[in-house]
């Protein structure tokens, strides 16, 4: 945080000066409250008051001075402001191996669930388009504001959903890219500040090169944030016969260096949860220095209403 006026903040002296003047008073008071050595008479016209309610009313008008000077010196601090037209578009692997039960229930579901949890995180204004891919890739919602045609479509999310088996984590980037480029009439001179959020459980096994695409995403200025998701000991039961479907996030990884994204690993549907709320903290924002005074003001007048009504409650008067 920093300070627009910051030589205001010597009134804080001031600020300061009053407190030293209000316990320098209270310690005269009750010198004087000694002196009067009537003990029984001073019981009567004076009664015992609660300590802390009698210093209450002063602290918080105290409180309240510091907090209008700290507003007064103009304090500035860098807070999250959602970029306009912000796009992100979510492509979730459908493979036969994202039926491994490694991760209750299994992959696909626990990344259904997380993906559910994570749109309904962010701000209402934001586009969301959802691409599920396998063999190859199709955009299953394109980007827009309707949340329920996103949960409709996060539903859609199965096995077999795009017709061709394997997993070919470049053409579900290049789907992407290409629903980014159809989101509005400006989207093809003026693009979104957009992200991809692709998750997958393994290596790229068909169509277009994951590297060619990443190439395409940094060209588009498009980072790609890649989550690596299931187990070493993954397996999928195929006619009682079980197949070894180990996580593999090389691919991904490497994706998401080259694109400027962050690759992230989960072994559960907890830890994916929890990947998905750290993404969800930066994609779409920019960080922005901003006023912050009327935090200050406005507590400081919350603190002033607090002085006036607990003076005038305990003793019939405003501080």
């Amino acid at each position: 945080m920093n300070w627009q006026s910051p030589a205001r903040l010597w009134l804080l002296l001031g600020v300061a000066a009053l407190a030293a003047g209000y316990l320098l008073a209270q310690r005269r008071r009750s010198r004087y409250a000694v002196r009067f050595t009537n003990l029984r008479l001073l019981d009567r016209v004076a009664p015992h008051r609660p300590a802390w309610r009698r210093h209450l009313p002063a602290g918080l008008f105290l409180a309240m001075l510091a907090l209008l000077v700290v507003g007064f010196a103009r304090p500035h601090d860098e807070v999250r402001v959602p970029r306009e037209r912000a796009t992100v578009m979510v492509a979730v692997d459908v493979s036969t191996s994202m039926l491994a039960s490694d991760v209750e229930p299994d992959r696909l579901s626990a990344a259904k669930q997380a993906a559910r949890r994570f749109v309904d995180g962010l701000p209402d204004e934001f586009n969301v388009g959802l691409v599920a891919f396998a063999g190859s890739a199709a955009v299953l919602v394109p980007p827009g504001t309707d949340r329920e045609a996103l949960h409709e479509g996060i539903d859609r999310l199965a096995e077999g959903a795009t017709g061709v088996q394997g997993t070919a984590i470049g053409e579900a980037i290049n789907t992407s890219l290409g629903a980014l480029k159809g989101l509005d009439s400006q989207a093809a001179k003026q693009p979104p500040p957009a992200r991809i959020i692709l998750l997958s459980d393994g290596a790229n096994t068909s169509g277009m090169d994951p590297m060619e695409a990443a190439d395409e995403a940094v060209a588009a200025k498009v980072p790609v944030h890649t989550i690596s998701f299931g187990t070493p000991s993954g397996f999928v039961d195929r006619g009682g016969r079980p197949i070894q479907v180990p996580v593999d996030g090389q691919t991904l990884r490497a994706v998401a260096d080259s694109t400027g994204g962050g690759f992230h690993e989960a072994t559960s549907s907890a830890e994916l949860r929890a990947v998905y709320d750290d993404i969800g903290t930066s994609v779409g924002y920019r960080r922005e220095r901003q006023d912050v005074s009327a935090r200050f003001i406005g507590l400081g007048l919350v603190l002033a209403m607090g002085a006036a009504a607990g003076s005038m409650r305990w003793f019939s008067r405003l501080p």
